[in-house]
């Protein structure tokens, strides 16, 4: 193969698989959405689309939810798709989400019977390109679980947060994988994984005037 045609092959394979292969620069980020909180954008940089980010806190309300909720309601006000919420432990609050910019018309709430039916569920709503944004708190997935709804994610070009309250993941392809910790007016992050970058770890700062969406 000429270098020509090795060139046109590789710039391909950048522009079809953007996710996929890293181009080994510092400053190149996976397509996504802003984090509007300025100490997680200089952990994370944006939270990726078409992409699953798992998010692991040992306790429910030590803001998890806070970290996510601006770029979902950035989503909700510039995109015609659906934010669902896939087996909440507890009900959202809307006065909550209306505070934190959430369009309520955009939201739907789903509480599958059976961990079977969530899953159905999961990549049926991450593939269908109808959700612009998945929050969901699955059961334990296997691997091929694990690859059937990233690649479903991709499918859907979807936002997707998987919560859980301890990691149930190894070396699964998804884009970014959290640790969460209470700290002083903040949270702890410990970003265990980033697609094309290193772990790093760091507390985000978050605003009093936040509600809990719970």
């Amino acid at each position: 193969m000429n270098p020509s045609a090795h060139k046109t092959a590789v710039d391909t394979l950048l522009s079809n698989h953007p996710q996929h292969l890293w181009r080994g620069l510092n400053n190149q980020r996976t397509p996504g959405v802003a984090a509007h909180w300025p100490d997680l954008e200089r952990l994370i940089g944006d939270w990726p689309r078409g992409a699953i980010t798992e998010v692991v806190s040992a306790l429910d309300g030590i803001g998890e939810l806070r970290l996510v909720l601006p770029a979902v309601a950035e989503l909700s006000q510039r995109e015609a798709r659906w934010i669902l919420w896939v087996a909440p432990p507890h009900i959202p609050y809307p006065a909550a989400l209306a505070a934190a910019g959430v369009d309520l018309a955009r939201m739907l709430v789903l509480h599958p019977r059976k961990d079977q039916n969530t899953l159905w569920a999961l990549e049926l709503a991450l593939r269908s390109g109808s959700c612009s944004a998945v929050l969901a708190w699955p059961p334990t997935l296997q691997d091929v679980q694990w690859r059937r709804l990233q690649l479903a994610a991709e499918a859907g070009n979807s936002l997707a947060f998987f919560f859980f309250r301890q990691s149930n993941a190894a070396a699964v392809p998804i884009a970014l994988r959290l640790d969460l910790h209470p700290a002083p007016q903040g949270v702890d992050v410990n970003v265990r994984k980033r697609r094309g970058a290193m772990p790093t770890r760091g507390m985000v700062a978050l605003s009093d005037q936040l509600a809990l969406a719970f």
